[in-house]
């Protein structure tokens, strides 16, 4: 994982379209049409955000970190807004047989670790990505909320270093 630059743009934008074909093909929507919005977030200095590169396929995926500014007045409480949270959003993966998304997620929640966060969470307008979510990746659903005519389920996690991250991210165990 790094910080992602200008120089990453069309990389993300592109790996945002193979997704939003995979999206289609399991007939979960599309997002094709924002891809060289998120594209050009990677070298937008006022977003974090970062890619995971591949030694040899490259950009393989990427993800927007925001703080407790970014957490939905209608999704949280009060309470929950003023907790030290790490916001998970955008995050795409070229589609792959090996969990890049969970490679991600994990390396998030030890990076808030670092800097001291309570909470990692995120949203998706998606039940079954919310699902695999706590299913595969160990987040516990906050709630659901609906908005605009469609169900946002809101996700969890305590921040903290998983240990295996290491090997996976080495490319052992995936």
């Amino acid at each position: 994982m790094r910080e992602a630059t200008a120089a990453d743009a069309e990389a993300v934008a592109e790996l945002v379209r193979a997704r939003s074909a995979w999206l289609s093909v399991q007939g979960l929507g599309e997002c094709a049409d924002d891809a060289e919005e998120y594209g050009a977030q990677a070298g937008n200095p006022d977003l974090a955000v970062w890619v995971l590169e591949h030694e040899v396929d490259g950009v393989v995926g990427c993800t927007t970190h925001f703080g407790n500014e970014a957490l939905p007045h209608w999704a949280f409480t009060e309470q929950e807004r003023a907790e030290p949270t790490l916001f998970l959003a955008t995050t795409f993966t070229r589609p792959n047989p090996h969990r890049l998304g969970r490679l991600i997620a994990w390396w998030s929640l030890g990076r808030a670790a670092e800097q001291g966060l309570t909470w990692v969470r995120r949203g998706t307008g998606q039940e079954q990505l919310a699902r695999y979510y706590r299913e595969a990746q160990g987040w516990d659903l906050l709630r659901g909320v609906e908005r605009h005519g469609s169900n946002v389920f809101f996700l969890q996690r305590r921040a903290d270093r998983v240990p295996e991250l290491a090997d996976l991210m080495a490319g052992r165990g995936l």
